[in-house]
């Protein structure tokens, strides 16, 4: 627990530039073959702690400054879909031990994770949803985690009940709300708004993650950063979502009919996946905004997150690795490349 007048590492970190949040571990693990799409249950954290530890060193590696423990649904009600509620705690304590163990072997700063329940209806389902942050934000208030992180939340009193639980511990809170294809949230409240309730209940950054890309997320962050005095966060999904599609699950693909759900989400989403450039260009328009807790959601690959710290002017490990065509047999420019190879390239 911090001392009253100890100023947050985090906060503290804000304070001096932007910070970089790499997300994005459930799809992540499932397209390597460690996590089933629909359930999303991160059961991968009991089979295979070590393809979750490599993950975590490899967003580090790229560039990212938190370790966020997987623990993202898992929660009662994911874990009562697939009967096995008995494996909550032991899920939790894990995925802390591991992102903590990443965390202290790296700098980088620890999070816990708690999101939406998929149980929150109103006012009326508070104290379920509550029990339920209660225990997940207790397990990582116990594992020493600098912030806790609340996110994909389309529920503005859920958000709320969140806020609640985690100040209660202290630890600072970082609440983002997730606009779909309707931006407003699920009362109707939009997005600005219900950013400057959550700062007024003590959230110490708000903001949005998740469901829309960078295009369609952009217009509401504006707003939002208007609206509140608090840092404000951005993690959108990797995908090139529209004015007309503006959610990655509203997203439809004409090049191809054999989707199995009737739609790309979630597991063809392929032919939208933004480039490392736009990732780029995004972190970049965010942070003339002024947002400066940055990231990528659902979708996100090392790559998308050393593109971003790049924008940023850094050079994390990873960028000894930056692309560098000047040595490429047909597409360089290096002098001594040979010249029948690049004769040739017209014709690739």
């Amino acid at each position: 627990m911090m001392k009253e007048d100890e100023v947050p590492e985090l906060l503290e970190r804000l304070e001096q530039g932007p910070v970089i949040c790499a997300e994005g571990y459930l799809f992540e693990l499932e397209r390597r073959g460690y996590l089933q799409a629909g359930g999303f249950v991160p059961e991968v954290v009991l089979d295979h702690p070590e393809k979750v530890a490599e993950l975590h060193r490899e967003f580090v590696h790229a560039g990212s400054d938190v370790v966020e423990a997987f623990t993202y649904y898992a929660h009662r009600e994911k874990l009562r879909l697939i009967g096995k509620e008995e494996l909550l705690e032991r899920i939790n304590r894990q995925a802390l031990q591991i992102a903590a163990e990443v965390a202290s072997e790296s700098g980088a700063l620890l999070a816990g994770n708690i999101c939406n329940t998929n149980v929150y209806s109103g006012v009326e389902s508070d104290a379920t949803v509550r029990a339920m942050f209660e225990e997940q934000v207790a397990w990582a208030a116990e594992a020493g985690v600098d912030f806790v992180i609340a996110e994909t939340l389309s529920w503005l009193g859920e958000a709320l009940v969140a806020t609640e639980v985690i100040k209660a511990t202290g630890l600072p809170a970082v609440v983002t709300l997730t606009p779909h294809k309707d931006p407003d949230m699920r009362e109707g409240v939009p997005p600005a708004e219900a950013c400057k309730r959550l700062e007024a209940a003590g959230a110490d950054v708000v903001g949005l993650n998740c469901s829309r890309g960078p295009r369609t997320m952009l217009p509401l962050l504006a707003e939002i950063r208007t609206a509140v005095s608090v840092p404000v966060a951005a993690l959108p999904v990797p995908y090139r979502t529209t004015e007309a599609q503006p959610s990655f699950q509203s997203l439809e693909d004409p090049e191809w009919e054999g989707l199995p759900e009737g739609r790309p989400f979630p597991t063809a989403l392929d032919p939208f996946t933004c480039n490392r450039y736009e990732i780029a260009e995004f972190a970049r328009a965010a942070l003339g905004l002024g947002v400066n807790y940055l990231g990528v959601c659902c979708g996100a690959a090392p790559h998308h997150i050393r593109a971003m710290a790049e924008a940023l002017g850094r050079t994390p490990p990873a960028s000894r690795y930056t692309a560098d065509m000047s040595k490429h047999a047909y597409l360089g420019t290096d002098p001594t490349l040979r010249a029948e190879n690049m004769d040739y390239a017209d014709r690739l």
